[in-house]
């Protein structure tokens, strides 16, 4: 059986630029024949999004800032009008406070942890409290992770808390929605050149630690994310659920 989303249609949120992680989730998807609704966060980020969208030949192009209330919902309000039903959801979004982030996590203030944890964590339950009702015969949520989330990486700071939330979020959604056919998986890339990462200090620094320490060598690619997603989303993988997988060349293996 060769992988093939041929007929299968369903979201991309994150994307900002073609170095972005939902960027290359988006290609490796379209080109195995999935239709894609794809968003972008707002009018400043829409002319760097829209090319991107043309070239994958999305079937539509939304804005969608998590932070915005009824923004996420308005969404999956035009995926029903024009498909009806989806086949998957790709969550790829995460924010801190700039401050927040480059500082320690004993200082972080209520309001900028809330915040972050609201539009990194929760916006991916919102996501599958919405997908639910467009997957009557099931479907596929997928968002990402990071090694932080289970180990203490210098300078992640913030984000390490908020990714462990997202990465329990992902397994009880597992549970609470297996009913209804709809599998949900975290995926755990290695550091990658994106735009959010660029956020994080010494960002460089750990990239050189992970290809150094790596059993490969090397980095992954936000393509070779986009090819794992592609083989969660399909047929070939309908009894995996609640899975956390790394795309980092084995980096996680390594103390």
């Amino acid at each position: 059986m060769s992988l093939s989303l041929e007929g299968k249609r369903g979201l991309i949120l994150g994307i900002a630029n073609r170095h972005s992680i939902a960027y290359g989730c988006a290609k490796v998807l379209a080109e195995l024949g999935a239709e894609l609704c794809i968003t972008y966060l707002n009018e400043k980020a829409k002319p760097y999004v829209q090319p991107l969208a043309d070239e994958l030949g999305a079937k539509m192009l939304l804005p969608c800032d998590v932070s915005i209330e009824g923004e996420l919902e308005a969404v999956f309000h035009e995926m029903e009008k024009h498909w009806g039903n989806i086949d998957f959801a790709v969550h790829s979004i995460a924010w801190s406070p700039l401050d927040e982030l480059h500082g320690r996590l004993v200082d972080s203030s209520g309001d900028g942890f809330c915040k972050a944890m609201d539009i990194s964590c929760h916006s991916f339950v919102r996501m599958a409290n919405q997908s639910q009702r467009l997957m009557p015969e099931g479907g596929t949520l997928l968002t990402m992770s990071y090694e932080g989330a289970e180990k203490v990486v210098d300078h992640y700071n913030l984000m390490g808390p908020i990714k462990a939330a997202l990465d329990s979020c992902a397994r009880y959604l597992a549970s609470e929605l297996g009913e209804q056919q709809i599998r949900v998986h975290s995926i755990s890339p290695g550091p990658m050149p994106t735009r959010a990462a660029s956020g994080i200090d010494h960002f460089d620094e750990l990239m050189d630690d992970a290809t150094s320490k790596s059993p490969l060598k090397r980095l992954g690619t936000p393509d070779e994310v986009g090819s794992l997603a592609a083989f969660l989303i399909s047929d070939l993988a309908k009894t995996q659920t609640g899975n956390r997988i790394f795309v980092d060349a084995g980096r996680h293996l390594i103390g």
